[in-house]
């Protein structure tokens, strides 16, 4: 077996370092001068691609080649946040050190007509808690509740409908209570000021968030909670919008960039998110746009979001050629991935 060394900056803290991977000190020396020890994509949706009327659920082979396309580009570990739970609980029941380490939370937890049709399977409220204990049985660490969703149409969402909230706030009250006391946690979509609810009633994780407040996130950092914007997923332009859309989405963008850089004033956690249309290089990228440092966006894509996960970035490294935090657009070419100890690319 062969020992990489890296010898170079570590970030996002920096500072010089000389860091082994393998059976010994003498090794091949790995390209590169600056290194993350692991990016984490905190947002992933390994079983679903993006369909003609929204996303769409797909199999374990699908799931293996997005997990190929996240370890060359430098991620060690992925929170999948809904998808075929039978893939991805597999996945997290499984170490396999050739592929990123999976969380997994599953299926997605929303009554009918409150997701994309072709992704889940509806859950009523009277069976929510049930649910709950079904996918903590079967291994999810995260459970991941749609908090709000748009009217619902035959052929997916309404574009312009009113987003309501799906669960009534007791249910989720109870749902969150027996998450947490066995051991999981609780990540909720929610892009309305129903997220200041969700945040009161113990949720540990506001996924996209485009409608949080500046007293949101003193409530939700105040407890070690954590935000994952999605930005990718909210201010990117769609095809063929409206010229409505196009202001609507520049408004998000315009507020998103407003509470941003409260996050670290409030100790909320940000973590990058890939969903099912963007990349942790993009994401953090956008982050930088929308308000964070660089070294605050790397932080989130990396050992923020482990330390948030539980995890180490132990055996893992990607390396770049250039300083990211000078020039961010390297982050989308690694010059080498070492994945649990062994050079993968």
């Amino acid at each position: 077996m062969t020992t990489w060394v890296f010898e170079g900056t570590v970030l996002p803290a920096g500072g010089a370092a000389r860091v082994t991977f393998g059976p010994g000190e003498i090794g091949e020396v790995l390209p590169g001068r600056y290194g993350v020890p692991g990016l984490v994509d905190s947002h992933c949706h390994l079983t679903m691609a993006p369909g003609p009327n929204g996303p769409v659920l797909q199999g374990a082979d699908f799931a293996a080649e997005r997990l190929g396309e996240l370890a060359g580009a430098g991620v060690s570990a992925v929170r999948d946040v809904g998808g075929k739970r039978e893939v991805t609980l597999e996945l997290a029941r499984t170490r396999d050190d050739s592929r990123p380490l999976v969380l997994a939370a599953g299926r997605f937890l929303a009554p009918e007509g409150c997701y994309f049709p072709q992704a889940y399977e509806p859950v009523a409220a009277e069976d929510l808690l049930a649910a709950v204990e079904a996918e903590i049985a079967a291994g999810a660490t995260w459970l991941k509740l749609v908090g709000d969703f748009p009217e619902v149409g035959p052929d997916g969402p309404i574009r312009g409908s009113k987003v309501s909230p799906t669960y009534g706030l007791d249910v989720v009250g109870a749902m969150v209570e027996l998450a947490h006391s066995r051991g999981a946690r609780v990540a909720a979509h929610v892009n309305t000021d129903h997220v200041t609810d969700l945040i009161r009633l113990g949720i540990d994780s506001v996924e996209h968030g485009t409608a949080l407040t500046e007293q949101d996130l003193e409530t939700l950092g105040a407890r070690g909670g954590a935000w994952t914007p999605t930005l990718c997923a909210s201010v990117d332009p769609s095809p063929n919008e409206t010229p409505e859309q196009s202001a609507r989405r520049r408004a998000r963008s315009e507020h998103l960039a407003s509470i941003l850089p409260l996050t670290d004033l409030y100790g909320v956690r940000v973590l990058t998110g890939s969903d099912v249309v963007g990349t942790v290089a993009g994401e953090i990228d956008l982050l930088v746009q929308h308000g964070l440092s660089v070294e605050q966006a790397l932080t989130a894509a990396s050992t923020g979001a482990q330390e948030f996960l539980g995890l180490t970035g132990a055996g893992n490294l990607v390396t770049y050629d250039a300083d990211p935090r000078e020039h961010p657009d390297v982050l989308a070419t690694p010059a080498a991935v070492v994945l649990n100890n062994r050079r993968i690319s």
